[in-house]
């Protein structure tokens, strides 16, 4: 009886060494993962330092190191930026404004401000597009384009702060969430200006 259970256990085991082990062949042969690729895992941004047969070492731009079975690294889903290369790629950022805002203004500053920004690239050009009617707000979406994937994060930091200053000059407002409340049945012996006991 002991040696039986002992023995599903070893069973188990090996199979996860074997399944960990033709991941790893898998990786190295195949090579839908490289050393050097910049992935997201689990919301994490990092390098790929090493492949080895059974685990992968990713380590994330917060310096530390996430040892991962090559089983569960085939089995999920995993955004790799980097798999054809450090080419140019795109750039989503949104901004809403005031609903008196004029539109071809807040193009017009928009683009202007993502062209005088030396991470985005000229060709393509960077297009901004009135997207929808919010709630509180005009909404719009702008598409650039960055030499390198490493630009993304310092890139939406100058352009949302470049953006939210040329918006300060000009007088345009950066709307946030209002709600209009109304009450339909005002309790009795309440009145304006006066407090309950």
């Amino acid at each position: 009886m002991i040696f039986g259970a002992l023995g599903v256990g070893i069973g188990f085991g090996l199979q996860n060494i074997v399944n960990n082990f033709l991941s790893g062949l898998i990786l190295l042969f195949e090579r839908p993962v490289k050393v050097g690729d910049m992935l997201v895992i689990d919301g994490q941004w990092g390098i790929v330092k090493e492949i080895r047969v059974r685990s992968t070492v990713f380590q994330t731009f917060d310096r530390y190191v996430l040892i991962i079975p090559n089983a569960e690294l085939l089995s999920g889903k995993i955004l790799n930026w980097t798999h054809y290369g450090w080419g140019p790629n795109r750039l989503e950022l949104k901004v809403g404004v005031g609903y008196g805002s004029d539109v071809r203004q807040v193009t017009r500053i928009v683009t202007e401000v993502c062209q005088a920004n030396p991470r985005v690239l000229g060709d393509p050009a960077p297009q901004v597009f009135f997207k929808a009617y919010g709630d509180s707000s005009l909404d719009f979406t702008i598409w650039i384009f960055l030499q390198h994937p490493s630009d993304r994060i310092p890139a939406t930091h100058e352009i949302n702060t470049a953006i939210f200053e040329a918006f300060q000059r000009e007088g345009i407002e950066i709307p946030f969430p209002q709600r209009d409340l109304y009450i339909k049945n005002w309790p009795g012996g309440w009145s304006q200006g006066k407090e309950q006991p």
